[in-house]
């Protein structure tokens, strides 16, 4: 097994820790307005904690709640808040596997269909079901050598 493999093994497990958290909601006014209050810290504690003015926090929960906030300053509010940010990708399709088999396929029938139309202008028309094993033999082939053209 290749260092490729086990960092994708590792980074797979790692994936399905996250997977639940696609469900959580970010809140509306955003992480940091929402637990600072629910905690009944008020802008110029936190202010003080992060040693800024309270008008930089109010700009600061503004933007995250539009998202322009940068990962380091949310850390920065973690650690004034004695808590630690956690953040992750979790794919749509629910494991990398799933979104690498995805990406394989629609590659596969791209280039298996462009075999196909040349075929069929010499009259050599493969069947439906032929179509389909030769898209699954190619997807499989694809995901063996994971080249970069699986993103183009």
């Amino acid at each position: 097994m290749g260092v490729n493999s086990l960092q994708f093994q590792h980074l797979e497990q790692k994936i399905r820790v996250l997977e639940p958290l696609k469900q959580v909601a970010v809140p509306p006014t955003g992480w940091v307005k929402a637990l600072r209050t629910a905690l009944g810290m008020t802008l110029q504690q936190l202010a003080h904690r992060l040693s800024m003015s309270k008008q930089a926090v109010q700009a600061l929960e503004k933007r995250e709640s539009q998202g322009a906030v940068t990962l380091k300053t949310l850390q920065e509010v973690a650690r004034a808040m004695d808590m630690q940010l956690v953040y992750g990708f979790v794919p749509n399709d629910g494991s990398l596997e799933a979104l690498i088999e995805k990406r394989a396929i629609e590659l596969a029938a791209k280039i298996v269909g462009r075999t196909d139309r040349t075929m069929q202008l010499e009259e050599q028309a493969n069947s439906p079901e032929r179509l389909a094993s030769a898209i699954r033999e190619r997807a499989e082939a694809i995901k063996k050598e994971k080249p970069s053209a699986l993103w183009d």
